[in-house]
């Protein structure tokens, strides 16, 4: 059974760093960096991290010497699977199987970013809710329909087998483990010494980018950008039908066919993104940001703000003019 640190016991927690051809070399770095320096103000254990792969390891133009061989990952206690650059291609079978085979032996698997494709793979997410970035949760869904993926959370964890957002959302689940293996005092302090926040509220929602674009010859070439220019206006499926002289039916399959939702919920997404950008980058009040994006008053903004970013518009303000 994985032991935790809160006992403190003089054998430090095993955490073993999956590394292969192909990694993001960022999300390795920083895995390594929490997990391999231990804060100055940390009594007791701290963790004992190796590095293990089948040989020397190019990580983009870095070449990493890995400390043990791939089959180290079954004796450890935490077994972390970085990134992996090219998710078009499955993971490599060596280490599918490792980590399967460390599951399996009672380690707890960590995949940061698109290193859950490598779980996913070894069907250690069948049945379970998941996570990776943003840009990546549709392919996830798509190659692995036994996996519920969750694509607005930082990070998710399911006890035995955790999974990350992108980037960056690999340091909250780094942080996370270590919060859950010494308690928040310690994970506050290793926080410091990082000069990061020990937790962050909302999802990756509030880093989402949403890019609009339809063939040159299809029914809503015209239409996406004319309603980009006039989202303080009410709009409604109705005008949006007779702009493009297409039945309301047909408006909405055109809509899913392009955007994936309907054309009120795309519409409401293209408003908060709208205050999400005036937020970021001017001074105006929330009742002047609600009217220029067209969604009324600041109530209004706030109720659904929340709801799709994860934070109020004001938590998101400080962030991000910040």
């Amino acid at each position: 059974m994985t032991h935790t640190i809160s006992d403190m016991t003089p054998t430090p927690h095993s955490v073993a760093i999956a590394a292969t051809d192909g990694m993001l070399h960022f999300e390795l770095a920083l895995a390594y960096e929490v997990f391999g320096t231990k804060p100055d103000a940390v009594p007791g254990p701290w963790y004992d991290v190796r590095v293990c792969g089948p040989h020397a390891i190019r990580l983009g133009r870095f070449l990493l010497e890995p400390d043990s061989e791939l089959d180290v990952l079954a004796a450890a206690d935490t077994v972390i699977v970085p990134g992996l650059a090219d998710v078009d291609q499955p993971p490599p079978a060596d280490l599918v199987e490792a980590v399967r085979v460390a599951h399996e032996s009672g380690a707890r698997v960590v995949s940061l970013c698109t290193g859950v494709f490598a779980l996913a793979a070894a069907g250690l997410l069948d049945g379970l809710r998941a996570t990776t970035h943003w840009a990546h949760t549709g392919a996830l869904a798509a190659r692995f329909p036994r996996v519920t993926v969750d694509p607005d959370v930082l990070y998710v964890d399911n006890g035995s087998v955790l999974t990350s957002a992108g980037k960056a959302a690999a340091m909250d689940l780094c942080l996370h483990l270590v919060r859950r293996d010494h308690g928040s005092a310690i994970a506050n302090i290793a926080a410091r010494r990082l000069v990061v926040p020990p937790h962050r509220a909302g999802g990756q929602a509030q880093f989402v980018t949403t890019p609009v674009r339809a063939r040159d010859d299809h029914p809503l070439a015209g239409l996406l950008p004319w309603v980009m220019q006039r989202l303080d206006q009410p709009l409604t499926v109705e005008q949006l039908a007779r702009r493009s002289n297409l039945s309301a039916r047909q408006l909405t399959r055109h809509f899913h066919s392009v955007t994936g939702t309907t054309p009120l919920q795309w519409l409401l997404t293209q408003r908060i993104r709208r205050a999400q950008e005036l937020l970021e980058t001017t001074g105006d009040s929330v009742d002047a940001i609600a009217s220029a994006a067209g969604l009324g008053t600041a109530t209004t903004l706030r109720r659904h703000f929340h709801r799709t970013v994860g934070v109020p518009p004001d938590t998101y303000r400080q962030t991000f003019r910040a």
